[in-house]
């Protein structure tokens, strides 16, 4: 009942922070999250800061050079798309490390199904980043420079949205052939 209980706060609280459109009503939420993290303080914001800055910091420059070419740049409106996503991305980062999904959506017997899926795909997704990560390390001689780095996340990258296919070509069949799509 506590995770449930938990999810649902976290889903009202994810509704409430994409409504609120005052950076210090955001700010003061974030602060409230972080608070609520305690001892896991420093993990989740180096995790959110490190998840959302290639993401924040495309959007942030783009909307800057648009909005300074057309004259209309907002330092305000700036601030509280990047405190929303970084509010969003703690809360996200706390729910995962406090909530047990599994036992929080036990009402439904769907829902679970689609949570083990998706959880199915993340464990997979994450035995063959570790793997590439291994493989490239095993393959070089000293650190790799800057380049062949970029090469190997892009070729993983690749990997991944390959697999991604895949996977969801047959999990399309699998679930076609038990009747759940009906064309």
């Amino acid at each position: 009942m506590k995770d449930r209980l938990a999810l649902l706060a976290y889903l009202a609280a994810a509704v409430a922070a994409t409504s609120i459109h005052d950076p210090r009503l955001l700010a003061a939420g974030l602060a409230a999250v972080l608070i609520l993290a305690g001892r896991d303080l420093p993990a989740i914001l180096k995790r959110a800061i490190l998840a959302v800055a290639l993401f924040t910091s495309v959007v942030s420059v783009s909307y800057a050079v648009l909005s300074l070419a057309q004259g209309r740049f907002s330092g305000r409106y700036l601030l509280l798309i990047n405190l929303r996503v970084l509010l969003l991305s703690c809360m996200t980062l706390l729910l995962a490390r406090r909530v047990d999904l599994f036992r929080a959506l036990g009402f439904h017997r769907s829902l679970r199904f689609l949570l083990a899926l998706a959880y199915g795909q993340i464990l997979l997704f994450r035995r063959l980043i570790r793997e590439t990560r291994e493989a490239f390390a095993s393959r070089s001689i000293g650190r790799p420079g800057l380049r062949a780095r970029y090469r190997r996340s892009a070729a993983t990258a690749a990997l991944l949205y390959a697999k991604s296919i895949q996977n969801a070509v047959e999990s399309s069949q699998a679930m076609r052939s038990r009747g759940l799509f009906v064309d």
